[in-house]
């Protein structure tokens, strides 16, 4: 298992996921006020400055090993500037974790969000030693959907008409991949 500190922070061949920081919050004002990227969401665009910037320090004053939500901010190595976040969440008695991700939408179809998802799940099930991770989408969110696929997760299940959101009742597609599923094709981003 890796020290506290190595928690803030972790890097793949093309990102690195960290803290966030107070000059996150006009990129996480502006992709998390994009009606398309909020779509599938539980936000309602859109999102002023002043309270991406209250997010961004509550996300940055979060702890990693705590149970419940922890969001990690993503920014290319090449070019520093928030692209994205991905949010973990773990349970009461850490051994499972749920996970979610947001990414901008000039940063989505190019394979980012998959390695960053990849790195988490690294971490989580190898690094930290979790037993199982979980993560669910609107069943109309196809992109995400794959990408939880060729990231190794399996279709546990999809519940009609499970979620009200934005005025409509939407279904709901959930994920799960074991540790043991994990090990099979560990070092393989992207799937089996």
């Amino acid at each position: 298992m890796k020290g506290d500190d190595d928690m803030d922070g972790m890097e793949t061949a093309r990102l690195v996921l960290r803290r966030f920081t107070p000059a996150d919050a006009p990129a996480l004002a502006a992709y998390r006020s994009d009606p398309e990227v909020s779509r599938y969401q539980g936000w309602e665009p859109p999102v002023p400055l002043a309270e991406a910037e209250e997010l961004a320090a509550t996300f940055s004053a979060g702890d990693p090993r705590a149970h419940g939500w922890f969001q990690y901010a993503v920014e290319r190595k090449d070019v520093p500037g928030l692209i994205g976040d991905i949010g973990v969440c773990r349970s009461e008695d850490g051994r499972q974790a749920q996970l979610g991700f947001t990414f901008a939408p000039e940063f989505q179809g190019q394979g980012y969000a998959g390695e960053a998802v990849a790195r988490i799940v690294r971490f989580l099930l190898v690094e930290e030693g979790l037993h199982r991770l979980s993560a669910g989408c609107d069943a109309r969110n196809v992109r995400s959907a794959r990408l939880l696929e060729r990231g190794g997760f399996r279709r546990e299940g999809h519940l009609v008409q499970s979620l009200w959101m934005k005025g409509e009742w939407t279904d709901d597609v959930v994920f799960g991949l074991l540790a043991s599923e994990y090990s099979e094709y560990e070092g393989t981003p992207g799937g089996r």
